[in-house]
C-alpha cells in the first residue's frame, strides 16, 4: 500500500528509541522515522529542503531534528527554526520538510498521508516485538506465502498468524516492486513472550526469508 492510500507499517516501535532516527522506504519513497525527547514519533520525507541530504543521517536534539550537512534544525511540524550559518535570521515559513501522519499501535509505527484512514483493529492489550526484516521478493509473494501458512487478513498489509500456540501480527511494507519489509510482533505480554520467544521468532523470520528468496530449496514450515 502507498502512503497516499492508507496506513503503512514502517518500523517496530521498539527499534526507534528516544532521540534517534532511522530511514525507511515505502514504494520507492524515502522517509525518516524519528522520536523526539518526549517520546513522540514522527514520520517525514527523508530530505532536507536545503541540499537534499537525508534527515535520517542527522541528529535529534530535544524536540528538533537537525540535518547532518549544515545543521539546519526543524521542529516537530517540519518547520525549519534555526540555520547555524545565519543565527539571527528569521527563517522563512516556506522552508519546511513534508510530513506524514504517524501513529503507534500494536508495537508498530504506522504512517499515512490520508486524513481519514483507519488502522486495523485487533484485540491485543500487550505485544512483544519480535523482528523486522527485508525480503528480496515482491509483497504479493510474501503475502501469498503467509496466507498459505494460515494468516488471517486484517487489512491489505497486515494479518494474524497462529503458530506454535502463539498469535503473531504480521505487517508488510512495500519497499519496491521486488523488495518487502516484514514487521512481526507477538500478541501477548513481554513477561510471557520476551527472551526465548523473541529469539524463536527472530530465527523463524530468518528461515521464512531464506525460503522466500530460495523457493526451490524447501517449503516454508
Amino acid at each position: 500500500m502507498k502512503l497516499e492510500a492508507g496506513w503503512v507499517p514502517v518500523a517496530l516501535s521498539s527499534s526507534i528509541e528516544i532521540g534517534t532516527s532511522a530511514g525507511a522506504v515505502v514504494e520507492g519513497n524515502e522517509i525518516v522515522v524519528w522520536r523526539d525527547n518526549s517520546g513522540k514519533i514522527h514520520v517525514w520525507e527523508d530530505r532536507c529542503p536545503h541540499r537534499g541530504m537525508r534527515m535520517s543521517f542527522g541528529f535529534v536534539r530535544g524536540d528538533h531534528i537537525a540535518c547532518l550537512y549544515h545543521g539546519w534544525q526543524y521542529d516537530t511540524a517540519g518547520q525549519c527554526r534555526h540555520i547555524p550559518a545565519h543565527p539571527t535570521l528569521e527563517v522563512p515559513q516556506t522552508i519546511k520538510v513534508p510530513t506524514y501522519s504517524a501513529e503507534e499501535k500494536f508495537g508498530m509505527v504506522w504512517a499515512t498521508s490520508v486524513t481519514d484512514a483507519a488502522l486495523p483493529n485487533i484485540d491485543a492489550a500487550e505485544v512483544t516485538p519480535a523482528r523486522s526484516l527485508y525480503v528480496d521478493c515482491p509483497q504479493e509473494t510474501v503475502r501469498a506465502a503467509l496466507d498459505a501458512l494460515g494468516m488471517t487478513p486484517l487489512a491489505e498489509d497486515a494479518g494474524i498468524l497462529s503458530h506454535n500456540g502463539d498469535r503473531l501480527l504480521l505487517a508488510l511494507q512495500r519497499v519496491s516492486p521486488v523488495r518487502t519489509a516484514l514487521h512481526i510482533v507477538i500478541l501477548g505480554s513481554p513477561d510471557v513472550h520476551g527472551g526465548a520467544g523473541q529469539k524463536h521468532y527472530a530465527h523463524w523470520a530468518e528461515s521464512l526469508r531464506f525460503r522466500l528468496e530460495n523457493p526451490d530449496v524447501a517449503e516454508i514450515a
